[in-house]
């Protein structure tokens, strides 16, 4: 679960840079020494607290069938809207919007020191030691006391924070639309955290459809109905947040109700010790993930050679709209994956481990660049039509904006090895060197070539981080097989022009079919075993002998 943005993965592109932080139980320990000390101010299970909970839960494949078919959803509609929101928005407002959205997305979980990315792992804990009134109560209340001194604090210092992210200090009345923004953001996040956490996946996923479906149907009656500009699009945003925290709570009730009270108090140490640590690292981590797709669009505002750089922002933002969706699908197969990938590796298989994952990759590689190649061909359909016409620079960069998203996608499933070996920490170092990257080619490429440069510069920095997990993961044992290579450096011909791409993809379906340099036997064994298994056999069922 994302802990930074709404229900909108295509735009608030946190689905594919800010996976769930698989931190091993070890790593865990390591993180929480404190919580060690404090062990003894916590009760051992009884075996009726450690019972199933009384409310409705789902099942692993439940969560993992609904999370499926509603991100397809979501991210349909999510689509919808932002084509409509690129067609309706001037460059420079655009531009505003996705500064705001980008503020919102590292604040929201700065504000609240990240307590709520600690659920998945500690409501379950307290639960069994029938503290979990204790931890929502008091978690709840932190989260608010936080916020509301981060709005203050915002909002206070609102020609600063307008010069830190729009470069200037004229955009102080979006700034504190920003600061009660969060708020919402803030108390959303927190409730579909816990009721994720709480194992209510059904519950959840409906709530974050609504808040899709909310937000495209605000945005659409505000931009008519108020005004056509970022404003707009950002009280939307909020509102859609907002209007969902009553009838969450209301539902809530009935749940709160069958929590048990502690029957033996939990000191502030005990609570603390344990859960600031945990969602400090997990912080941490998913800070550095945010801070990777921010930085090109601040190195854009302050860095710019031009009276506009909102503008440019906003060529920048249409040139993502269809390559961030697919990334986000790099979200779903890795979270798929994973399970697979960590049952081979506690079997002892850790080459299974690694033939699964260099398939994975060169099947989403494939994949992608296909996908790049129609997305190529229909571009004068998307930019001179739904667009209007209206972003002839995000039209220019967006053959490399399509290379580095299909690096950004295959981070995600290459650094699923080091989780499986307990070397989660292995990653930050990754992203760091792509980070410090992107933000030195973008300040020497920015002068001389705009836009270009900027995306020149987060290709190495997503190529950079890409190379340097691989590394990782060979230093512990992972096979990388030629094909895997192949495909990594397939993005590079994107920029060679839409029919080159479209002769490479065709030369590339015919490699496929009749050679084994880029999926070998073992693979197109595999591949076709699955489909086997999960298309033709759920379709013709094999007929049983009587």
């Amino acid at each position: 679960m994302n802990l930074v943005s709404l229900s909108d993965p295509p735009e608030a592109e946190p689905s594919s840079l800010a996976p769930i932080v698989a931190t091993t139980l070890d790593e865990v320990s390591s993180f929480a020494a404190p919580a060690e000390a404090s062990a003894a101010d916590e009760p051992a299970p009884s075996s009726s607290s450690a019972e199933a909970p009384q409310w409705r839960t789902d099942t692993l494949a439940q969560s993992l069938a609904i999370l499926l078919v509603l991100s397809v959803v979501q991210r349909l509609i999510g689509f919808a809207r932002q084509v409509l929101v690129c067609r309706w928005l001037e460059p420079s407002q655009l531009g505003e919007w996705d500064i705001a959205l980008k503020f919102l997305m590292l604040a929201a979980p700065l504000s609240v020191l990240g307590l709520p990315g600690s659920f998945g792992r500690y409501i379950e804990h307290y639960r069994c030691r029938g503290h979990l009134r204790t931890l929502l109560r008091r978690t709840a209340a932190a989260c608010i006391v936080l916020s509301c001194v981060s709005m203050i604090a915002i909002a206070s210092f609102r020609t600063a924070v307008s010069e830190l992210i729009y470069g200037t200090p004229h955009h102080t009345g979006m700034v504190l639309l920003l600061a009660v923004s969060m708020l919402a953001v803030i108390a959303y996040n927190y409730l579909t955290e816990m009721l994720t956490a709480l194992r209510m996946v059904r519950v959840a996923s409906v709530v974050q459809l609504v808040n899709t479906v909310l937000f495209a149907l605000l945005s659409v009656g505000l931009v008519f109905g108020w005004r056509c500009d970022a404003a707009a699009i950002v009280m939307a945003y909020a509102l859609a947040a907002a209007l969902l925290i009553g009838p969450a709570l209301f539902w809530f009730r009935r749940t709160w109700r069958q929590i048990p009270e502690p029957v033996e108090p939990l000191s502030h140490g005990g609570l603390w010790g344990k859960l600031v640590p945990f969602a400090m690292s997990v912080w941490a981590v998913n800070l550095l993930y945010n801070l990777v797709g921010v930085v090109d669009r601040y190195m854009i505002i302050h860095y710019a050679p031009t009276a506009e750089p909102l503008a440019l922002v906003g060529d920048y933002h249409s040139s993502q709209v269809v390559p961030m969706l697919m990334v986000s699908v790099s979200g779903i197969v890795g979270g798929i994956l994973l399970p697979y990938l960590s049952h081979d590796w506690e079997a002892g298989s850790r080459s299974a481990v690694a033939a699964k994952l260099n398939l994975a990759i060169k099947l989403l590689g494939v994949a992608m660049f296909a996908g790049s190649a129609l997305v190529l061909l229909a571009s004068p359909l998307l930019f001179g039509v739904a667009f209007h016409g209206k972003y002839d620079g995000g039209l220019a960069i967006l053959p490399w904006t399509l290379t580095y998203c299909i690096w950004m996608a295959l981070v995600p499933l290459a650094q699923m090895y080091l989780w499986c070996a307990e070397r989660a920490r292995l990653p930050t170092f990754a992203l760091i060197a792509g980070l410090i990257t992107n933000v030195v080619l973008c300040r020497l490429l920015l002068p001389g070539f705009g836009l270009h440069g900027v995306v020149w510069g987060t290709c190495a920095a997503n190529l950079v981080t890409l190379v340097i997990m691989f590394q990782f993961n060979r230093t512990f044992g992972m096979r990388i097989d030629g094909g895997t290579w192949l495909v990594i450096l397939l993005p590079l011909l994107l920029g060679c022009g839409q029919w080159a791409v479209v002769a490479v993809t065709v030369v590339l379906g015919l490699e496929i079919l009749t050679a084994d340099r880029i999926f070998n036997r073992y693979d197109k064994q595999q591949f076709i075993a699955t489909c086997r298994h999960y298309i033709l056999d759920r379709i013709f069922p094999p007929t049983k002998a009587v």
